[in-house]
């Protein structure tokens, strides 16, 4: 394990971490590590949105608008806020 290193953070938020790693059977390197993979970055987010385009595309004979798209971003964040979907 030669490519360890160290994160510092503040002594409540190493408890924090310590608590939900017990409370999951596990350790707050597996937690930190977790979120490290299970959260995209923008390139990957970016990377995505391009697939998505060519897919649609090449599925479709065309791709949604920016208008479009901005809609459906609507939409989503919507729901991920737990609103009504037809709210706009």
């Amino acid at each position: 394990m030669a490519d360890e290193t160290s994160i510092k953070v503040s002594a409540a938020t190493r408890d924090r971490l310590a608590a939900l790693a017990a409370e999951h059977g596990t350790t707050i390197r597996h937690l930190v590590e977790e979120l490290a993979e299970g959260r995209p970055t923008q390139a990957e987010y970016k990377a995505r949105a391009a697939q998505a385009r060519a897919e649609l595309a090449s599925l479709l004979g065309t791709a949604p608008s920016e208008e479009a798209e901005t809609k459906a971003r609507g939409l989503l964040q919507r729901l991920g806020a737990g609103q009504d979907p037809a709210a706009a």
